[in-house]
């Protein structure tokens, strides 16, 4: 079994930045990649960010820039840096890895609330 727990989410005001952190632990032998969604209220889950396990990385356009993913293999974890948040950047943030046979393990999500 497979466990993802993130954190670092909480309130901020527009314009200021969050760490999210997501370990992963369990039976790990190896994964394809980690990343990050999240879903605003009353929308549909969306890609944030995902970096996989050589290093290549992907944004959503809307954080190009201003987002930036990273990751410590050794730790099976990742991390999101927000910086210049927006009002539109609200949302449960979910982390998940992606194992070597494509199956996905996800977290329970964080809370990011950015108030203008």
């Amino acid at each position: 079994q497979v466990q993802v727990v993130e954190s670092g989410g909480g309130l901020v005001q527009a314009g200021g930045s969050l760490r999210l952190s997501c370990a992963a632990s369990g039976s790990i032998y190896s994964f394809n990649a980690m990343g990050w969604y999240r879903q605003a209220p009353g929308k549909a889950r969306e890609l944030v960010a995902v970096i996989t396990r050589g290093g290549s990385t992907n944004y959503a356009d809307s954080v190009k820039g201003r987002f930036s993913i990273s990751s410590d293999n050794a730790k099976n974890t990742v991390y999101l840096q927000m910086n210049s948040l927006n009002l539109e950047d609200t949302g449960v943030y979910y982390c998940y890895l992606e194992n070597r046979y494509g199956l996905r393990y996800w977290g329970q999500g964080t809370q990011v609330t950015v108030s203008s």
